[in-house]
């Protein structure tokens, strides 16, 4: 009876950590959009620096695109090595 190699078996390629790693950038830069307009006098305030659509609707779709990248980088199986076989 032949051993069989269990290295191989492991759930990530390096495809699916390369995929994760963009994923996370794509979050980061996200957060990244959602951060400032804060300002250094309280006794002033800009709205339209804290409301702005920058960061009301498209940091919030980029953080998100980033997070079904990440799902889709943690479910995409390799079928060219035979996994789950």
């Amino acid at each position: 009876m032949a051993k069989k190699d269990h290295f191989n078996d492991l759930a990530f390629t390096a495809t699916n950590y390369r995929l994760l790693l963009i994923g996370l950038a794509i979050v980061v830069v996200g957060y990244l959009l959602m951060s400032g307009g804060g300002n250094g006098d309280p006794n002033s305030f800009d709205a339209s620096e804290i409301f702005s659509a920058r960061r009301i609707t498209v940091a919030p779709i980029v953080t998100l695109v980033g997070y079904l990248f990440v799902v889709y980088a943690i479910l995409k199986r390799d079928h060219s090595t035979g996994a789950g076989q």
